[in-house]
């Protein structure tokens, strides 16, 4: 099978903000605790709490943005009770995942040292649900003010002297649902109250990002834009890929041939809603000067046989990998509007980037998926056409190749493409436009078995290797995909 692609390098088509590729770490299962946190007297290698293997895994996908406290936790969250001595913090139930209890101990400090290492910038999502307006306002100035105040003091005290930069602050977290059950026209008036008292200390601004809507409600983003646009920078949406219903969401691993083209195409359906929720933003907004923020997305699956259900643990496949690689093809077509995305979650937690168990850490396919496309952070999203063949299984169908491409501020090109069809290799003849094309280099992910993941017991059964399976013919590069398989391409 041939599929046929135009790149045209000399047509620029905006920046894709390197914030697409912002991540999500919730008080939630084994996300925060031994996933990331284990303490300073851990036996565990930690810099000041925090594991060095995921530390230096996750400084490799040069994260940009990173969202915390939550999700539902967010809240429930009483940030006072996070910060100070750690043996001194009050404990409380984390009602919403699991009924465990959280000793406060990963806390305000400790995420902000995090996103220091991490050289990420921190993304907070502050408490509307269950907090008040004076709470809110104390927690930004305790992170922001520098100058003489109850707030700074205290964080002084505490051990910081110096304010956080903080660009991105959350106005509560799915309010619609475990953040209250609000109707939109109460959260909208809500917002336009907490969102007064998110200060603008000195020269810290701040991005601040209304709670959005669950999937397909418009009505939700109808009333927030129509209420209380320009007193937002972003306005949020999450969309999980499940591949069933609700209540059996399937197996991460084991899981008929159906479901795997079943979960692909509910990925897709990514851009419907993007399309959608966009139109009405166009309506109040038609400069795109509000940002729509996906800060939650991925796969969730039922968790993995014999863990607690409230964590959310599951393994992750070269499906889940592929889910991946077509969510950034389209927020990279979406790049005026979408200006940032969180995926769910970092560690541990639904389509994770890293798995740990114990002193043992592995990195996931969704991982490496991650580490193709950090090419594209920031760069200049280039016209793509692609004219791909059907992949039909059973009764679904969806193109077999998606893709995108890039330059980046060096004049250096990448083109990324994804072949969705688990049993055949496809043939990609790439027209490059605007170019001296000369020589090819890429990395390629793929795997055996629709449900090949990594374990703790065989680390690397999928992970990058070096792709050489094309050729240079005049401006055209013939490219031999492999089925299931993403590849990034630098072309000079």
């Amino acid at each position: 099978m041939t599929n046929f692609v135009k790149l045209n390098v000399d047509i620029e088509q905006g920046i894709i903000n390197k914030n697409v590729y912002g991540h999500f770490a919730e008080h939630l299962g084994r996300c925060i605790y031994e996933g990331i946190w284990v303490g300073e007297d851990s036996e565990i290698p930690n810099t000041e709490g925090i594991r060095n293997d995921v530390l230096e895994a996750l400084k490799q996908l040069k994260i940009p943005v990173l969202r915390w406290p939550g999700g539902c936790f967010a809240d429930e969250y009483h940030w006072k009770d996070g910060v100070g001595p750690r043996n001194e913090r009050k404990r409380m139930v984390n009602t919403h995942w699991g009924g465990v209890v959280e000793n406060n101990h990963f806390g305000t400090h400790e995420f902000m040292r995090l996103c220091e290492l991490l050289e990420s910038d921190p993304y907070i999502c502050g408490n509307v649900g269950s907090g008040t307006v004076q709470e809110m306002q104390e927690w930004v100035e305790y992170m922001t003010f520098d100058g003489e105040s109850p707030m700074a003091n205290w964080r002084k005290e505490n051990g910081r002297d110096e304010a956080w930069p903080l660009p991105y602050f959350g106005v509560g977290n799915e309010n619609w649902g475990c953040g209250g059950h609000m109707r939109p026209e109460y959260y909208a008036d809500l917002y336009r109250r907490y969102q007064t008292y998110v200060r603008q200390y000195g020269k810290n601004k701040i991005y601040k990002i209304a709670g959005g809507a669950n999937i397909d409600d418009y009505h939700w983003t109808e009333v927030l834009m129509r209420e209380a646009h320009w007193l937002m920078d972003g306005l949020s949406l999450h969309y999980y890929t499940v591949p069933k219903i609700w209540e059996d969401k399937g197996s991460a691993t084991n899981f008929p041939e159906n479901e795997w083209i079943a979960t692909l195409k509910k990925a897709l359906h990514m851009d419907t809603l993007i399309t959608r929720h966009s139109t009405i933003m166009d309506k109040y907004d038609p400069s795109k000067r509000v940002g729509l923020i996906i800060d939650e997305w991925g796969t969730w699956f039922n968790v993995e046989p014999g863990t607690n259900p409230g964590f959310l643990y599951q393994q992750n496949t070269i499906r889940d990998a592929l889910v991946a690689s077509l969510h950034f093809d389209i927020f990279h077509k979406h790049n005026e509007r979408v200006q940032m995305t969180n995926i769910a979650q970092t560690v541990n937690v639904l389509q994770a980037m890293i798995l740990t168990e114990g002193e043992k850490m592995i990195k996931t396919p969704t991982y490496h998926v991650f580490d193709l496309y950090k090419v594209h952070q920031d760069a200049t999203k280039l016209s793509l056409d692609i004219q791909a063949e059907n992949y039909q299984f059973g009764e679904e169908n969806i193109p077999a190749i998606s893709g995108t491409a890039s330059i980046n501020k060096n004049g250096q090109v990448h083109i990324s493409l994804s072949n969705v069809d688990h049993l055949q290799t496809h043939s990609i003849e790439v027209d490059i436009r605007g170019l001296n094309l000369s020589e090819a280099a890429g990395q390629l992910l793929t795997a055996d078995h629709i449900d090949s993941h990594n374990t703790f017991e065989e680390p690397e059964q999928v992970k990058l290797v070096e792709f050489t399976d094309m050729e240079l013919q005049d401006q055209k590069l013939v490219v031999q995909l492999p089925s299931m398989s993403v590849v990034t391409i630098a072309l000079s």
